[in-house]
């Protein structure tokens, strides 16, 4: 009796082991480390200390346990330092404009110019020097015009009546409100006895005791 034959098998090409499936195929990067995203973030808008803090974090994870992020953290500090360099030129060009305008500078009162703001105790009895200031920044007065006064041959009350009118008009210009009107405090200084084209007398504003910031021209104060 003959046997029967065996099962035909199917024709079929031999698989490949499991770990040859994979050969050709990148194998898939490892995740970023969180401290170097969160270094390059906080680099843009220009958080340095933050920034420079989570990229040595990262640094130092990345070289203890591996991983990826170690661009992101450098570029991190690339960054910082490019934020480090371009407020160092503002600074350094803030001061040398600061200094070209003559902030900081202690000068006669006589010596102020008109648009200059400056520091001094408008509460002294006699008011001598001051210190040029930025208008922008706190500061106690301000000069805002040069008027002309006929004041040869005038008594002291006399000049300051007519230094005070002559003030006045150029205060309500300035200010935009009538002296009598204002918050503020008006005062002049007397540069010459005769009238000269460029004015005579200097006429400054101020607010005792406080601080003002900012010009005065056009505040309705």
């Amino acid at each position: 009796m003959t046997q029967p034959s065996s099962p035909i098998q199917p024709a079929r090409p031999s698989l490949p082991s499991a770990e040859s499936w994979l050969e050709g195929v990148p194998a898939p990067k490892g995740r970023q480390d969180g401290y170097a995203v969160a270094a390059f973030a906080t680099s843009l808008p220009g958080l340095v200390p933050i920034a420079v803090v989570l990229a040595g974090v990262a640094l130092r994870r990345i070289k203890r346990a591996g991983g990826q992020g170690k661009r992101l953290a450098y570029g991190a500090l690339v960054v910082s330092l490019c934020w480090v360099i371009a407020i160092g030129v503002a600074v350094a060009l803030n001061l040398i404009g600061e200094h070209r305008r003559g902030i900081g500078r202690t000068v006669s009162i006589s010596q102020v110019d008109v648009g200059r703001c400056f520091d001094a105790d408008l509460e002294a009895e006699a008011l001598r020097l001051v210190r040029i200031a930025d208008c922008a920044a706190a500061h106690t007065g301000e000069a805002y015009a040069k008027v002309q006064a006929a004041l040869v041959g005038l008594s002291t009350g006399q000049t300051g009546t007519v230094a005070t009118q002559q003030c006045a008009g150029a205060f309500r210009e300035f200010v935009g409100k009538p002296y009598e009107q204002s918050e503020l405090d008006m005062y002049y200084v007397v540069l010459e006895d005769r009238a000269v084209a460029s004015g005579n007398v200097l006429c400054l504003v101020g607010m005792p005791g406080t601080h003002l910031t900012g010009t005065m021209r056009g505040s309705q104060r």
